[in-house]
C-alpha cells in the first residue's frame, strides 16, 4: 500500500548452491526481513522441505520500500515453485497472507484496494487470508479463493484438495443502514438547531454550535448522523478501502454500511487528527470520510491541528508530505465542531453567572483563526433548556422524517450534477456557483445588503450561496429567493458568543 493505492510486486525467489542463507532483497523493511524465519518453519510445519542452499529473494520493483508481513505467502509459494516441489502457472494469480510458525495463514491490512488493483491489472484469481474473503468479495470480477493453511494451498496446486471460490450471499449489497443511534426526537427543544442540522446534512455544510455546558450540543451533532442518506454503494466502498487500510474492518462486517462519526478527543495529536506519522496513514479525517468529524471542545484542540483542518475543509482531500514524496487521503467530511463561549462556560448565560475576565474569554474565543472559522458554513447559539420544554410530554419529529426531505434535496443535487463529480451543494466551486446558484432580484439586494453590513469575505459570500441553494433545494424550488437566501444569512456568523 502507497497510501490508498495498492502496488503490484513481484517475488521472484533464485535458488543456487552455497551455505545454506535467505537474502531478502527489494528494499524491505523489518517486518519483511523477518519473513524468512517465518517462511522457513511454515513450509517445515506444512509438510514440505525449505532447502538448505543460498536463496535469494528478490521484491520488484526494486525502488519501492516494502512494509509489513503481506510477502510471508507469496514467498512461500515462490520458494516451493522454485524448489520444485509444487508447480503451476502463476502469471494470472495474487497471493496475501502473512504466515504463522504453524503454516495457518492470518489477516492482513488493506486486502480491497489491493484486490481492486489486481482487477485493474487484469489479476484473475486472488489467493487471500479465510478471515478477509468476504472483505475481497466485494470486488467484482475477481474470484476469491480464501486460505486456511500454506500446507491447504501446497495440496491444492497439487490437486489432492479443492478449494472453492468463495462466493458471498450478496446480502451486503442490500442492506447498507442509517445510524439509529440518537433520534432528534429524543432531543426536547433546541428547534432552530435541528432545522440547522436538517440544511447541513442536505448540503453537506460545516457547522459550529455554540452554548453552555449540558445544553445538548453533544446529543445534537450525534443525531445529524441519523438525518444523513445511507451511503451509496460507491461510497461505501470508498469508506471501507479507508477503514481496511486502518485495520478497523472486522471479518464479521466487511463492508462499512453506516456513515461514519468520528469524535475524537481534544487530546488528539496533529498526526491522529490530519494523519501522518513515518509511513503516512489516514487520521480521523480521513476515517470520517463521507461521514460526520466531530470536535467536541473545539478551542481546546492543538493549534496546528486546528489549522490542518483548512485545507481538507476546502479541497475535501488530505495532503501529507515527507522526504519520501507525498501521499493524499480522502477527506470528504462534514465538520460539527462545539464548543463553550468561554472557558466556564456560562458567558452569556441568564441564569448562571460567568467567572472570567474579557481577557481571558478574547484570548479563549481567538483560539480559533478567522481563516478557519470562514470555512464554516452554519454558526449555532444553542442557549439552555428551560425546565418546562423538559419535561414536555409532546414529541418532536422522528430523525426518519427529517431523513426524508434531506434525501429528497440530495436526489435533486444528485441530478443537478449528473454530468460532474459533486455530490452535494457543499462542494460547488466558484464556477459553479455562478452556474446553479441563481437568485431572483429582491435576493440580490439582500445579498447587497447583507455584504456591505457583516463585511463578508468572498468565501463567505460563496459559502452562504451554498447554504441558499441547500435551503432552496429542501423547498423543493430551482431559484433562490428572498426567503431562502434570508435563512443562510441568519445562520452566518456574527460574534462567537452570539
Amino acid at each position: 500500500m502507497v497510501g490508498m493505492d495498492a502496488q503490484m510486486v513481484k517475488v521472484e525467489v533464485d535458488i543456487s548452491p552455497g551455505l545454506p542463507n535467505t537474502l531478502i532483497v527489494g528494499l524491505p523493511d523489518t517486518a519483511v526481513k523477518e519473513a524468512r524465519d517465518r517462511v522457513r518453519a511454515a513450509i517445515r510445519n506444512s509438510g514440505g522441505t525449505f532447502p538448505m542452499k543460498r536463496i535469494t529473494v528478490n521484491l520488484a520493483p526494486a525502488d519501492l520500500k516494502k512494509i509489513g508481513p503481506t510477502y510471508d505467502l507469496p514467498i512461500a509459494i515462490a520458494v516451493l515453485v522454485s524448489s520444485g516441489q509444487i508447480s503451476f502457472d502463476t502469471s494470472d494469480a495474487l497471493f496475501l497472507g502473512e504466515l504463522s510458525l504453524d503454516g495457518s495463514v492470518r489477516h492482513i491490512h488493506g486486502i480491497l484496494p489491493m484486490v481492486a488493483m489486481a482487477r485493474e491489472n487484469g489479476i484473475a484469481r486472488v489467493f487471500v487470508p479465510a478471515d478477509d474473503a468476504a472483505e475481497a468479495s466485494l470486488i467484482t470480477g475477481v474470484k476469491v479463493f480464501p486460505v486456511v493453511a500454506l500446507g491447504q494451498l501446497v495440496s491444492y496446486f497439487l490437486g489432492e484438495t479443492d478449494i472453492k471460490e468463495f462466493e458471498g450471499d450478496g446480502s451486503w449489497q442490500e442492506s447498507l443502514e442509517h445510524d439509529q443511534r440518537i433520534d432528534l426526537t429524543h432531543i426536547k427543544g433546541q428547534e432552530h438547531a435541528k432545522r440547522a442540522l436538517e440544511v447541513a446534512a442536505a448540503g453537506g455544510h460545516n457547522v459550529l454550535m455554540v452554548g453552555p455546558p449540558g445544553s445538548g450540543k453533544t446529543m445534537l451533532a450525534r443525531a445529524l448522523a441519523t438525518i444523513l442518506p445511507a451511503l451509496a454503494l460507491n461510497e461505501a466502498i470508498e469508506v471501507t478501502k479507508i477503514y481496511s487500510i486502518t485495520g478497523l474492518i472486522s471479518k464479521d462486517m466487511p463492508l462499512i454500511k453506516q456513515r461514519p462519526f468520528r469524535s475524537p478527543h481534544y487530546s488528539t495529536s496533529h498526526a491522529g487528527l490530519v494523519g501522518g506519522g513515518r509511513i503516512p496513514h489516514p487520521g480521523e479525517i480521513s476515517l470520517s470520510h463521507r461521514g460526520v468529524l466531530f470536535l467536541d471542545e473545539f478551542p481546546e484542540f492543538n493549534h496546528m491541528a486546528l489549522e490542518s483542518l483548512r485545507q481538507p475543509m476546502e479541497d475535501r482531500v488530505v495532503t501529507i508530505s515527507r522526504a519520501e514524496g507525498s501521499l493524499t487521503f480522502p477527506a470528504n467530511f462534514i465538520l460539527v465542531a462545539a464548543m463553550n463561549p468561554c472557558p466556564c462556560g456560562y458567558y452569556g448565560d441568564p441564569v448562571r453567572e460567568c467567572k472570567c475576565s474579557s481577557t481571558v474569554i478574547t484570548r479563549y474565543q481567538k483560539k480559533i483563526s478567522g481563516p478557519l472559522m470562514d470555512r464554516i458554513d452554519i454558526f449555532l447559539d444553542i442557549p439552555r433548556i428551560d425546565y418546562e420544554k423538559l419535561v414536555d410530554e409532546s414529541m418532536a419529529e422522528h430523525s426518519e422524517k427529517v431523513r426524508s426531505r434531506v434525501q429528497e434535496a440530495r436526489s435533486m443535487q444528485s441530478r443537478r450534477y449528473a454530468d460532474s463529480v459533486l455530490t452535494c451543494n457543499a462542494e460547488m466551486s466558484a464556477s459553479d456557483i455562478r452556474q446553479f446558484c441563481k437568485i431572483d432580484a429582491a435576493a440580490q439586494s439582500l445579498m447587497k445588503t447583507a455584504m456591505k453590513q457583516i463585511h463578508f469575505t468572498a468565501r463567505a459570500f460563496h459559502r452562504t450561496l451554498k447554504l441558499a441553494r441547500t435551503v432552496a433545494d429542501l423547498d423543493n424550488s430551482d431559484l433562490i429567493n428572498t426567503n431562502h437566501l434570508a435563512e443562510a444569512l441568519q445562520y452566518r456568523q456574527r460574534n462567537i458568543n452570539m
